[in-house]
């Protein structure tokens, strides 16, 4: 009988530990994560074009998409140049997209845009890896006439 509780006590110290290091490599990125992306991808830019870095970006297994984390490009009125999560969004204007409490999100980003030069942003959106709407801080640079941006979600 000792030997069984044993047993069962070490497969649940097992179950446990693997239950922890997926959910550890699960987690979301860090807001520190989504700041250094968006350098890199305006770097990227500033230094290769965006023609390859839009390419780049928009490609789910390239440099620019990190577990929950990837990058959005956008021309400041609104239209998609690149998208690491959902390539239908791109070439489409975004400008009057809701989140699901009714904000603008993107109407809000290019009149930040405008103002600051770079800056956080907090809205709803669908989390690529839960499949499920949570809040998002995102994270933008204006670069010339477009924003880069990545973010974070805080499920």
């Amino acid at each position: 009988m000792n030997s069984q509780v044993r047993r069962c006590s070490q497969m649940l110290v097992v179950v446990l530990l693997l239950a922890i290091s997926g959910s550890a490599l699960a987690a979301g990125a860090s807001k520190d994560e989504a700041v250094a992306m968006v350098k890199k991808a305006v770097a990227a830019i500033n230094t290769e074009g965006a023609e390859k870095v839009y390419a780049e970006i928009s490609d789910p297994k390239g440099p620019f998409v990190d577990r929950d984390l990837y990058i959005v490009v956008l021309r400041m009125d609104g239209l998609v140049l690149a998208h690491g999560a959902d390539k239908k969004r791109i070439g489409t204007n975004q400008l009057h997209d809701k989140d699901v409490d009714g904000k603008e999100f993107v109407k809000e980003r290019m009149e930040l845009a405008r103002s600051e030069s770079s800056f956080w942003q907090s809205y709803k959106f669908l989390n690529p890896v839960t499949s499920t709407i949570e809040p998002k801080q995102m994270y933008c640079e204006r670069l010339n006439d477009t924003v880069v941006c990545g973010g974070v979600y805080q499920s």
